[in-house]
């Protein structure tokens, strides 16, 4: 586990993290984006994934192979479900 309040992940850092996932669902606002083609996905996920600052978005969550990156409150009440 990081804490992204003190360890940031880059775009080549972050990648290196989320490639082998089964799935990404990153959140920015009120939208999300699910990427379950991750491999094929890489430049369009990184672009959702990864801040302003350069680095990737917090918070990010793993469950299994999967990951949630952002936050939007209704993707986490159906996440938890």
């Amino acid at each position: 586990m990081t804490d992204a309040r003190k360890e940031s992940l880059n775009a080549d850092q972050a990648w290196a993290m989320l490639k082998s996932a089964k799935a990404v669902t990153v959140a920015k606002g009120k939208k999300f984006q699910r990427f379950e083609q991750v491999a094929k996905q890489k430049e369009e996920l990184l672009k959702q994934a990864i801040g302003p600052t350069g680095n990737l978005r917090a918070p990010t969550y793993r469950a299994g192979d999967e990951y949630v990156i952002g936050f939007n409150p209704e993707l986490y009440a159906d996440w938890v479900k």
